[in-house]
């Protein structure tokens, strides 16, 4: 009698237990699948929504798509490293208002994205970041400025750490995927599990160049604490704006494109 009321205790346990382990498998093999959900869409480039196409080889053998819009000789261009569900032809506006100033912009689609080779990983898109700039650098006559969105700026972080970028543009910034992952999973061992850190916070004192950092204050995805903690780390010279009545997807206004553009502009005088 004992021992079936102890099978009765212990089997609510064992099912909870068993449920568990399930979905800590589950979370472990579709990681990527999570970070990267703009990944995986084909292979075909997109039409150009702005600009020309091109085609960036990396050193580990992979080709990625861009959309690139020359400047003005002797010009800056923005490099741009989008966000992880993100589209370089969706930021046509962009492309426009740095035009009419003749800057310069190339975004990049990350590999395993649309039109680029490959499947993402950190590794892969650090890669690829530094193959986006060398690029960039022997193409254009006038200053590269980094600029990276919500996963993209663990990319331009890396990118303006090894490279002389002339300036660089953080927009809903984290401190690590790694903190921000502890923060969306808490009933998760991340710590174990985590593949792809993006470990921002490890090397943003390596980024010495003039930073502008632009965070939503209603951002769920990226809470502006963690924008605020890797400015906080930032050398010297940076500028923090927080819009206050925007979140993670909605910042592209023109209110934002006007600061982008003159932060850009205001590098060279």
């Amino acid at each position: 009698m004992q021992e079936n009321r102890i099978v009765v205790y212990l089997l609510p346990l064992l099912v909870a237990a068993l449920a568990y382990t399930a979905l800590v498998g589950l979370i472990y093999v579709s990681q990527r699948a999570i970070l990267y959900p703009g990944a995986g869409a084909g292979f075909m480039p997109e039409a150009p929504a702005w600009g020309e196409a091109v085609s960036i080889a990396t050193p580990d053998g992979e080709k990625l798509h861009g959309l690139h819009q020359r400047g003005d000789a002797g010009s800056p261009t923005v490099l741009f490293f989008l966000g992880n569900a993100d589209r370089a032809a969706n930021h046509d506006l962009l492309a426009s208002r740095l035009t009419e100033r003749g800057i310069g912009l190339l975004a990049l689609s990350y590999r395993g994205y649309p039109g680029s080779t490959g499947s993402p990983s950190e590794a892969g898109l650090l890669t690829d970041g530094i193959a986006a700039f060398d690029w960039l650098s022997a193409r254009s006559g006038g200053g590269i400025v980094v600029l990276g969105q919500s996963l993209g700026s663990g990319v331009a972080v890396n990118t303006a750490s090894e490279r002389p970028a002339a300036g660089v543009i953080l927009v809903s910034a984290y401190v690590s995927v790694l903190a921000l992952a502890k923060s969306h999973y808490p009933y998760l061992p991340v710590g174990l599990l985590l593949k792809d850190r993006f470990r921002s916070d490890l090397k943003i004192a390596r980024v010495t160049q003039p930073k502008l950092f632009i965070h939503g204050r209603r951002d769920d995805v990226i809470p502006l604490s963690f924008g605020e903690a890797l400015y906080a780390m930032a050398p010297e010279p940076k500028e923090m704006l927080i819009y206050d009545a925007y979140g993670h997807n909605d910042l592209w206004d023109e209110g934002m494109l006007g600061d982008v553009v003159g932060f850009v502009q205001g590098l060279g005088r």
